[in-house]
């Protein structure tokens, strides 16, 4: 007699999508059930593989769990659901707890998350309007006055990896630093899991930067002296976990998709950086961040030959499709850099979040004589 014709206390049914890219074969694109269960003897059970749900950042996504217990033996309002975010390999950080009739969010949940109760034994979570920090994995634990299950999804997104460092120059971010760094770029540090898909996309760069998880490496598709030497394999070189607060190396940021559009503007003539800041405020906008042009450039397709200012200080333009003059022969975004702001002179990248307004500004010329005046006139 199989497991399923015995008795057991609660069953948690997990159904997990895989990434096509994950499954290879005649195994592309089909659902995998994760059936987690209690056995006699009280241990849990992990019949197939586990996988991850994929969504993006603005979207709405169903973290899928699901429960069976004895119903002459339990009463249902016994039942305790619980979801907690796995942010250390021990630590947890409470997500959404549901017992009987009582709902309760916590932190940045609240407000977002709700059970999504699709008949009877559903625990499976809503998230809405999915942040960056959402990414990770999740935990469905069902309990009851004796006993108790769980199992794991993972939350995955859809973005692009960039790697960045300030003006400051190349390692000089300790890891609080480089979180803070991915932040005002419109980021979050990256895991090991989203850099090596990075690299199989065919990200070569051979700066050491830190990852979620507080590792330090870096991807290499082009071995060469000046990075790990010649006849080092390709992959992802690994310098270990280093001490956060006094090493200092790059970062490797991730973002997903944009709320809204980046978009490029030359006013008459090419501006320094604080001319750049009124231009765009000008179009209802603000400078762009260096991970919204990432986002732009890979989820978007935004191509465009011209240098322009970012937010940070540094010039930088996306290529979708590589061609002569636009620096090389491999699609990215193109970075010059950090030039003097108030003497070098570039477009600029301008994002407009969503719900602003623009005023109408591509009617309108400046009047670059007094820019600190900055008075539209008409034309």
């Amino acid at each position: 007699m199989g497991p399923f014709c015995q008795p057991v206390g609660i069953i948690i049914w997990i159904l997990l999508v895989f990434a096509a890219s994950a499954l290879g074969g005649s195994d592309r694109g089909r659902k995998k059930i994760v059936h987690v269960l209690e056995d006699e003897s009280g241990a849990v059970v992990v019949q197939t593989a586990p996988g991850k749900v994929v969504t993006h950042r603005g979207g709405t996504i169903v973290l899928p769990c699901r429960y069976h217990y004895d119903i002459s033996a339990h009463d249902e309002d016994e039942i305790r659901l619980k979801w907690t975010k796995v942010t250390d390999p021990l630590a947890f950080r409470d997500v959404f707890v549901a017992m009987g009739k009582e709902r309760r969010a916590f932190g940045s949940y609240r407000g977002r998350t709700s059970l999504q109760e699709d008949g009877p034994g559903d625990a499976s979570l809503i998230i809405r309007n999915v942040t960056l920090q959402d990414y990770g994995r999740y935990e469905c634990e069902v309990t009851n006055e004796l006993e108790d299950d769980a199992g794991m999804v993972s939350l995955d997104l859809e973005g692009v990896i960039f790697p960045y460092h300030p003006r400051l120059g190349r390692y000089t971010l300790t890891y609080p630093e480089a979180q803070r760094a991915c932040a005002e770029q419109d980021g979050i540090l990256a895991s090991y899991e989203q850099l090596h898909a990075a690299w199989r996309e065919g990200l070569d760069w051979c700066n050491a930067g830190w990852l979620q998880d507080g590792s330090v490496q870096y991807p290499v598709g082009q071995p060469r002296e000046e990075c790990g030497r010649r006849e080092s394999p390709v992959g992802v070189r690994n310098y270990g976990y280093r001490h956060k607060e006094d090493e200092r190396y790059d970062a490797f940021c991730f973002t997903s998709n944009l709320q809204s559009q980046v978009f490029f503007l030359k006013p008459y003539r090419k501006v320094s950086f604080p001319e750049a800041v009124r231009a765009c405020a000008g179009s209802g906008a603000a400078v762009a961040k260096v991970g919204q042009l990432y986002a732009a450039w890979k989820l978007q397709l935004l191509d465009r030959c011209e240098a322009g200012w970012l937010g940070d200080g540094s010039v930088r333009y996306p290529i979708v499709n590589p061609r002569a003059r636009c620096g090389g022969q491999r699609p990215g975004v193109r970075n010059l850099g950090f030039p003097d702001k108030k003497h070098r002179l570039f477009g600029v990248y301008c994002y407009r979040a969503p719900g602003s307004r623009d005023p109408g500004a591509a009617r309108w010329g400046w009047g670059w004589r007094d820019p600190s005046a900055w008075r539209p006139l008409h034309v």
